[in-house]
C-alpha cells in the first residue's frame, strides 16, 4: 500500500531533501505533500488525506510543538501519526514532543534506511 506523506518544514531546501531521502529509502510513498509551517500544515490536513506527518520543530508562524497540540485537539486529525524530524535531539525536547503526541523522532541528519524504518514502524497498523 502506498502512503501519502506531509512534510512540514520552513526550509524549502529541507523539504526537498526529505522528499529525496524518502524516494531513496524505498518507502512506498504515493505522494509527498509539503507545508512551510504548522498553519499551512493544518490547512493541508483539513483539505486532504495523509497517512503520516513528518514535521520540524523550529519554524516561524506555528512551530512543531504547537502543531502537535493542534493535532491532538482535533478529533479528525489526532489519529494521523506524526514523526518529528529535527536537529534538536536533547532528551528534554524529544520527551516533550512524545508527550505532545509524536509517535517517532528522527535527528537530522538521518539515513534513508533510518527514515524508512521509522515510517514503517509508525504505519504498521495503517496498511
Amino acid at each position: 500500500m502506498a502512503f501519502r506523506v506531509l512534510v512540514v518544514d520552513d526550509s524549502p531546501v529541507m523539504r526537498g531533501f526529505i522528499r529525496r531521502v524518502i524516494a531513496l529509502s524505498g518507502f512506498d510513498a504515493a505522494e509527498c505533500l509539503e507545508a512551510g509551517d504548522g498553519n499551512e500544515a493544518l490547512a493541508r490536513l483539513r483539505a486532504e488525506t495523509v497517512d503520516v506527518i513528518l514535521t520540524d520543530i523550529n519554524m516561524p508562524g506555528m512551530d512543531g510543538e504547537e502543531l502537535m497540540r493542534q493535532l491532538a485537539a482535533d478529533d479528525r486529525l489526532r489519529s494521523i501519526p506524526a514523526v518529528v524530524v529535527s536537529t534538536d535531539s536533547t532528551k528534554l525536547r524529544v520527551g516533550r514532543m512524545i508527550e505532545l503526541g509524536a509517535q517517532g523522532y528522527l535527528s537530522k541528519p538521518f539515513s534513508p534506511e533510518k527514515l524508512r524504518d521509522e515510517l514503517e514502524r509508525v504505519l504498521v497498523n495503517k496498511s
